[in-house]
């Protein structure tokens, strides 16, 4: 099908006749691989690229086949696929159109990384997780300088914080020398960043950052060595690849990660719009704050200023209350001297009217008219005192058992001393004390009497 060397085929017609060289001699076959960046639009088609470790393929799988495929088609899935080879006429892209899908296991790239990681935790690459300095006085942004990541930290940064000193490292970010260029600027980094160097790890911090991509975009921050160099470094890094699902080995070995490169300016630096409204508050509670004690001062100098006398005034009002106590202290002295003088005269007076001489004849007199009168009433109190006895003793003796005893009669005692007073209580033979009116009698009963 060669033209003729006169014949110029435009691009159009090239690609038509590639791909219809491709789907006519190729035919169907079965390709085995690892999916990547796998796209599904809003049309229902599913866009992917199957790769190997030395080379890639784009592939499409329509609509109207997806829906037969069962397997999830997730990035990192070893696959087997059935289609035709053809060409992507607009793009001159050579693709693979997919009717069939069959899972075949994990993908080998991602096992293998999956087996790096776990190695660097396991020797610690992993455990950095030191401050960031908050706001830093100079960022590094080790990136594309062509990249829209460099365009969106700085229109963060210039939005939020604009005194950052922001220094960009440019170095690649995608393909073979990106993990290389970056393991060569942190070297460099760190030679400026020991004692006496341009960087300060008290003050300045790195960002390592790039935009979205595929898998294979983003490969090169997966590279063993670029996590070691990140984990070694002087500065404070913060990583920031990709979009929120994508994770690297430099994610993990960085002391802090970013789902965006925006997200990361935003955590590096404060707002300023957001310091101004607090420091605007702040102002507005300080004067307020100011206002309410400059009021109350007001207030309280009012207060001792009312208070506040002249000195001439004050001195006058002591003058004239040290004169009423000096007036008070003269009545009360003149009233102490008049009651003292009126005591002294009384007393006075009181001892002129007490003589001894005269207190002993009118004591002699007393005694003398005391003892008479006791020798008067000394005869008359011992007869009334005998007349009083004589009535008692008649009283006594008319009461007496012994007046009774006079008159013929007797008493009766057994021999305990008790009072003998029936017949009942004497048997014969018993010995009782008969007490007469004089003397007494010891006697013996022979018998007792009825009646």
């Amino acid at each position: 099908m060669s033209a003729a060397p006169d014949t110029v085929l435009s691009v159009s017609d090239l690609n038509r006749r590639a791909r219809l060289l491709l789907e006519g001699d190729f035919g169907d076959c079965w390709v085995e691989g690892e999916l990547s960046g796998v796209s599904r639009p809003a049309s229902g088609h599913v866009y992917f690229t199957l790769k190997d470790d030395r080379a890639q393929l784009r592939c499409a799988l329509f609509r109207n086949r997806a829906r037969f495929v069962a397997a999830p088609l997730n990035n990192g899935d070893r696959v087997k696929l059935r289609g035709k080879v053809s060409l992507f006429e607009p793009r001159g892209d050579f693709q693979m159109i997919v009717d069939a899908v069959q899972a075949a296991g994990a993908g080998d790239l991602l096992a293998a990384l999956e087996r790096l990681k776990h190695k660097l935790a396991a020797e610690g690459v992993f455990a950095n997780a030191r401050a960031l300095p908050f706001p830093p006085r100079r960022l590094l942004v080790m990136t594309s300088p062509s990249g829209a990541a460099i365009r969106d930290v700085l229109a963060v940064l210039a939005a939020r914080w604009p005194l950052v000193e922001v220094s960009v490292v440019p170095v690649p970010v995608q393909g073979r020398e990106a993990a290389p260029a970056m393991i060569r600027a942190l070297a460099l980094i760190n030679q400026q960043s020991q004692p006496g160097g341009r960087f300060d790890p008290a003050q300045d911090a790195l960002l390592i950052t790039r935009g979205g991509g595929s898998l294979e975009d983003l490969w090169a921050f997966n590279d063993e060595h670029l996590a070691r160099a990140i984990f070694h470094s002087r500065l404070a890094v913060m990583s920031a690849v990709g979009h929120e699902v994508d994770t690297g080995l430099s994610d993990y070995a960085a002391d802090a990660r970013a789902p965006t490169p925006s997200a990361a300016a935003e955590m590096l630096v404060p707002d300023q719009a957001d310091l101004r409204r607090r420091l605007s508050l702040a102002g507005q509670r300080l004067a307020q704050a100011q206002q309410t004690r400059l009021q109350r001062d007001a207030q309280r100098l009012d207060h001792l200023r009312a208070r506040l006398r002249h000195p001439g005034e004050r001195l006058a009002q002591q003058r004239q209350h040290l004169a009423q106590l000096e007036a008070r202290l003269q009545r009360a002295m003149g009233a102490r001297l008049d009651h003292a003088r009126q005591r002294q005269q009384h007393l006075q007076a009181r001892l002129n009217g007490i003589d001894p001489a005269s207190l002993l004849r009118q004591a002699e007199l007393r005694h003398r008219q005391a003892s008479e009168r006791l020798y008067a009433a000394m005869p008359r109190e011992l007869e009334r005192q005998r007349s009083r006895l004589q009535a008692l003793a008649r009283e006594l003796q008319a009461v007496s058992p012994l007046a009774v005893l006079g008159r013929g009669y007797a008493i009766v005692e057994d021999e305990q001393g008790q009072v003998v007073r029936r017949a009942a209580d004497a048997h014969p033979g018993q010995a009782l004390t008969t007490r007469l009116g004089e003397g007494r009698l010891e006697v013996e009963v022979k018998r007792r009497l009825k009646g």
